[in-house]
């Protein structure tokens, strides 16, 4: 492979849950239940934990470990009767990058057995990316960067020529603090939630211009240059 061409390569990263498929009200409604079920003491906790990996709401939340197997096992059973389906955008999104060959990588703070149901829902999602970065192969939650820089890593782009796609607030730092391009996509937050930290905010991923994209994406200045 030759790295220094290789190096300004574009790269799309892509959160899951309300930003590609529409999940994120629904589990507003599981971790109300799972918080009224095992009380945290934190009110409206759906909305402390956006854009957390479980471990991470586990460790800050739930640290008696009698407690968090029962969390774990009930919330397990909730996720498994939910159901998934692209937002208005992401699936002709997704399919226009993979026609023209433009590497893209899922970046999401769901852990493996989530990973196992959506493929269940929509068995047709891996096929757009080349690389997915989950919970279980990081040690940082969101807004750490880790995950976006393994991403950017896996597809073989620097991070500076990436854009990260991010619905909630730890996501969106996370993007702003690895140093790549970001896009907002509010809904499941307001708009002006997401806007300090995003370069531009949509509603959704129908806004999204590609070639214009690529062009900032391409013109943007790199670690190396």
């Amino acid at each position: 492979m030759d790295t220094a061409s290789n190096f300004h390569k574009t790269g799309f990263l892509f959160d899951l849950d309300g930003v590609l498929i529409d999940s994120e009200t629904e589990y507003s409604k599981i971790w109300a239940q799972v918080n009224s079920e095992y009380p945290t003491g934190v009110k409206s906790l759906e909305s402390v934990i956006k854009g957390c990996t479980l471990d991470k709401i586990l460790d800050d939340h739930y640290p008696d470990g009698e407690v968090r197997k029962k969390v774990v096992k009930r919330l397990y059973e909730l996720e498994g009767k939910m159901k998934y389906r692209y937002l208005p955008g992401a699936h002709e999104l997704l399919s226009c990058l993979r026609d023209r060959k433009i590497p893209a990588a899922l970046v999401t703070s769901s852990n493996d057995v989530k990973m196992a149901h959506l493929d269940e829902e929509l068995p047709d999602i891996r096929d757009y990316f080349n690389s997915i970065v989950t919970a279980d192969m990081i040690t940082k939650s969101k807004p750490d960067p880790e995950g976006y820089l393994l991403g950017a890593s896996s597809i073989g782009c620097d991070i500076e020529r990436c854009v990260v796609f991010e619905d909630s607030l730890q996501g969106v730092k996370a993007g702003r603090n690895s140093g790549a391009y970001v896009i907002g996509v509010a809904g499941t937050l307001p708009r002006a939630i997401l806007e300090p930290y995003s370069d531009i905010v949509v509603e959704s991923l129908e806004e999204i211009e590609l070639e214009s994209l690529l062009d900032i994406l391409e013109n943007r200045k790199t670690n190396v240059e």
